[in-house]
């Protein structure tokens, strides 16, 4: 006679308890996986580009932050689907800053007129304008038509007793409102807002950036966008090279040398390379060729011709040479342009102009990370030279569909009616910008 207690299981049985010690596996599993994740923080991003991984500035400033930081984000609320993706954005940012920052980070979301009865909103709205929290109008469509409503597409760094606001939209005005182009950009440009204003409030330095004058640069109207944007989180002021002093320079941390027309002198180009010798950061807009499209506007020809700006020493020793020529791209912007016969009524219609490249920015590079195309009005291509101690990265480049003139080059508007031959516009990309960083020799 068998034991009760002595029967071998059963199949069903055996299988329950198999499956008991499974599931008490995958609970163990998810616990280990709990704490383990408490105290390490890991965020995997597969993208080609990293697009979604915190960049390494951004990974050292949060390192070495020492005070506890709130962090208020205004844009909460009754908002469109774009500004609701511009939220999330944030949110998903913020939310990495305050896993890898060394102090503690408050994050709050809050809508400044919530509840607050329209009477009462223009003072609500002055008592964050002194802080320098701007409201934007926008329109919402609901059952009863379309309804204007205040938003306020920004945010507040706190530490202590210093207060800095984040513009979380580029583009407040104007195309403000035409959200999606705008919205996309902003969300690419978030961890530059915010990194730069954290190191701002750590180190209570602002930058100075200076754009040069006196060689026929462009004026303050045309500088004015990028100016402003510049100003929000930089000292950004006009610079004259003949006026400029050693403390001068010595203030200055960025120097934009934008589309002179004049050569420089000597003198200036010993003060721009005392400023490179002392660490000085130098943007080079530089036009080789003269070509505008406002002179194709008044006449039927023009001719291209070159400058002579008096750099190409300079920029040779420092290991770049932008070239005497004129790029053409298939891939390019559009120019309106009249049509209609002599007595009709003139229409404007758009073209591709070939000499206005759109070019492609190197998604490895942290200069013109998630930057779409950009477009130039005839540029010249930049070619790098050896020099010991520099390292050269080309962060622009062409499509493989361009073809490259050389100056001095009759142009016409003759040519929006040509299509190009893909034979003669099938090449290789060819470098249009390029960074420099290293141990530059002194000129």
């Amino acid at each position: 006679m068998v034991n009760k207690a002595e029967r071998p299981k059963t199949k069903d049985q055996r299988s329950r308890k198999d499956s008991f010690f499974r599931i008490l596996g995958f609970i163990i599993v998810l616990v280990l996986l709990n704490i383990i994740a408490q105290h390490f923080y890991t965020r995997f991003d597969f993208t080609k580009e990293k697009r979604y991984t915190l960049n390494q500035k951004t990974k050292d400033v949060l390192a070495k932050t020492q005070k506890d930081i709130i962090i208020t984000v205004f844009l909460d609320g009754e908002i469109p689907a774009a500004f609701k993706r511009l939220q999330n954005a944030t949110k998903d940012l913020l939310s990495d800053y305050k896993a890898y920052s060394n102090a503690n980070i408050k994050i709050v979301f809050e809508d400044p007129l919530k509840d607050v009865p329209a009477n009462e909103q223009d003072t609500i709205i002055n008592k964050y304008l002194g802080v320098g929290i701007k409201p934007i109008a926008i329109n919402l469509k609901n059952d009863a038509g379309i309804t204007q409503k205040l938003i306020f597409p920004m945010a507040l760094i706190e530490s202590g007793d210093v207060q800095i606001p984040v513009n979380l939209l580029q583009k407040t005005g104007g195309a403000a409102t035409n959200y999606e182009e705008n919205i996309t950009s902003s969300i690419q440009n978030l961890e530059y807002a915010f990194t730069s204003t954290l190191k701002r409030l750590m180190t209570g330095i602002s930058p100075k950036i200076g754009f040069t004058e006196g060689h026929g640069e462009p004026s303050n109207v045309y500088l004015y966008d990028a100016i402003t944007s510049l100003s929000q989180q930089y000292y950004v002021g006009r610079v004259d090279l003949k006026l400029m002093t050693k403390q001068g320079l010595d203030d200055l941390n960025v120097l934009i040398i934008e589309k002179p027309q004049q050569a420089l002198t000597e003198v200036e180009k010993y003060k721009i390379n005392y400023f490179v010798m002392k660490g000085g950061k130098v943007v080079w807009a530089v036009d080789q060729v003269n070509a505008e499209l406002d002179s194709l506007e008044k006449r039927p020809q023009e001719m291209a011709y070159n400058r002579q700006l008096n750099i190409d020493d300079m920029l040779f020793e420092y290991g770049a040479r932008i070239n005497y020529n004129l790029i053409t791209d298939v891939n390019c912007a559009m120019i309106p342009f009249a049509t209609g016969n002599a007595g009709q009524q003139v229409q404007i219609d758009t073209a591709p102009w070939l000499y206005y490249p759109v070019f492609m920015p190197d998604t490895t590079s942290n200069v013109v990370k998630n930057i779409d195309g950009i477009k130039s009005q005839f540029a010249s291509t930049v070619d790098t030279i050896s020099v010991p101690n520099v390292s050269k990265k080309v962060i622009l480049q062409t499509s493989p569909f361009n073809k490259v003139f050389e100056t001095p080059k009759m142009l016409s508007l003759q040519m929006l009616a040509v299509q190009p031959a893909q034979k003669e516009y099938t090449s290789v990309p060819k470098s249009a910008a390029v960074l420099l960083e290293g141990s530059f020799k002194s000129v």
